[in-house]
């Protein structure tokens, strides 16, 4: 079976690797994004899949518009079979959907129809689920809401952050992807419908979207604080204007004004929530590097009584 492979971001190249490794399909090319300018020199980069892609010595297709008429005859001339599709970027339309013969499938990393959309890891964690999974799926001109192939289900730990579960779903969505292409060349797939009644959304995340609220409770703080790790990583803003990143607190009994610190001591910073408190356990403060609360507090001390807001939230009266 031909298969051309899409993919861009560093969740795909587990899926790559593996069916490269399989050595039971020709891979006839990879289609990534663009090189971009990255980190903070701005130096123009390849996106990891494309740097995968040339390690194994397989042609790269970088369209700014995959569905540009160019690009569909670039398409066209590989004569695929199949297309897999990995955190790609691009929504396909439908001359490249009837392409190939076997369709474009998808690999989505929740159980669908539950977190369709661009970020479906750190949604899963944000709000408080307990399990989440990998789904193959057929590709339609909607998005992520394709027939299902086959789904594999994964816990997410109490002490996950997206950056953990992140690698744990390269690895299960690589699995499946392989352990499903198979019934792809023989025929033998089942298609089972989404329930759009079920169906939620996972959008793109934004840098304020890790913005502590302390007013919410403190399990909600907590999810959001592991969900937005490694980014964009959870704010607030000290009472001396400046803003502290919040990478890891734990849940513990406590009662205040919500964002205020009701206590602080070798343990560091516990500050009240909505409900219940958190403390700060890993931060790291503007200009400088992530550390343990602890040693924070020792060269900022941060007094009981303090109040800490959202970045846009305006100063408490009385702080600086």
């Amino acid at each position: 079976m031909r298969v051309v492979f899409m993919g861009s971001a560093e969740l795909s190249c587990r899926c790559f690797e593996a069916l490269v490794a399989s050595g039971r399909y020709d891979v006839a090319a990879v289609v990534t994004q663009p090189d971009r300018p990255k980190g903070r020199n701005l130096e123009v980069s390849p996106c990891a899949a494309k740097a995968h892609a040339v390690r194994a010595g397989i042609p790269v297709l970088t369209p700014p518009n995959v569905n540009s008429p160019d690009s569909l005859a670039a398409l066209q001339a590989l004569s695929p079979d199949l297309i897999v599709v990995v955190a790609y970027g691009q929504i396909l339309r439908r001359p490249i959907l009837d392409l190939p013969p076997r369709g474009c499938i998808n690999v989505h990393f929740s159980l669908l129809p539950k977190y369709r959309g661009a970020a479906p890891i750190q949604w899963a964690i944000a709000r408080g689920e307990s399990v989440t999974g990998v789904t193959v799926m057929f590709m339609n001109e909607r998005m992520d809401a394709g027939d299902i192939i086959a789904r594999q289900v994964e816990p997410i730990h109490d002490n996950d952050t997206a950056g953990s579960l992140h690698d744990r779903l390269a690895v299960a969505g690589a699995s499946l992807l392989v352990r499903s292409l198979p019934v792809l060349a023989d025929g033998t797939f089942t298609r089972t419908a989404q329930v759009e009644a079920e169906a939620t959304l996972a959008p793109k995340i934004h840098k304020q979207d890790g913005e502590i609220d302390w007013t919410r409770p403190a399990t909600a703080i907590y999810d959001n604080v592991r969900a937005f790790n490694p980014w964009p990583g959870c704010f607030c803003r000290l009472p001396d204007g400046t803003v502290l990143r919040v990478f890891a607190v734990r849940r513990e009994d406590g009662a205040g004004t919500p964002g205020t610190v009701i206590e602080c001591d070798r343990q560091g910073p516990l500050v009240a929530a909505g409900s219940g408190a958190v403390r700060l356990v890993e931060v790291q403060p503007e200009g400088g590097r992530r550390m343990p609360a602890t040693a924070y507090v020792r060269g900022h001390p941060m007094g009981v009584g303090s109040h800490l807001v959202g970045v846009h939230a305006p100063l408490k009266a009385g702080n600086p």
